[in-house]
């Protein structure tokens, strides 16, 4: 398979389809929930289009550490929201209720990831091939 850009694309393995599928049929639902006090698992990722400036609003799973955010990310690091953030040099965040400036994107490994998420969630992780994932800075005025 090969992107738009003629990058060389790799067949997504069975546990992405499901996991891909499984996303489209909550996305309603996650959609109305996420960055609710009571969910503190979602959020809601804000963000600008690259091209277009246009704003779009992501649902996303979430970890928080003391200093940053830390998000999955199961359809890889060429995903449109996680370029765009990525290229804007962050985002902000509607997590627990209240919006978070985010900065300082940085694509990381499964290895830096793991201690945010508790055990059963990295198993999760694990089983479904998910290997990278995103880390925000929390900037100053996000912090509780």
């Amino acid at each position: 398979m090969t992107s738009t850009d003629g990058a060389t694309l790799a067949r997504p393995s069975r546990s992405q389809e499901l996991l891909r599928a499984i996303s489209r049929a909550t996305a309603p639902i996650s959609r109305r929930l996420a960055g609710h006090r009571f969910l503190p698992l979602w959020a809601v990722l804000r963000h600008r289009g690259r091209r277009t400036g246009r704003e779009y609003a992501v649902p996303v799973a979430i970890r928080a550490t003391e200093d940053a955010f830390v998000i999955a990310i199961p359809f890889g690091e060429r995903t449109q929201w996680v370029r765009n953030v990525v290229d804007a040099g962050g985002c902000t965040i509607r997590w627990q209720a209240a919006e978070h400036p985010a900065t300082a994107p940085a694509i990381i490994g499964y290895e830096e990831a793991a201690p945010a998420f508790s055990p059963m969630q990295q198993w999760i992780l694990h089983r479904a091939g998910v290997s990278r994932f995103i880390r925000l800075s929390r900037a100053a005025k996000g912090r509780p």
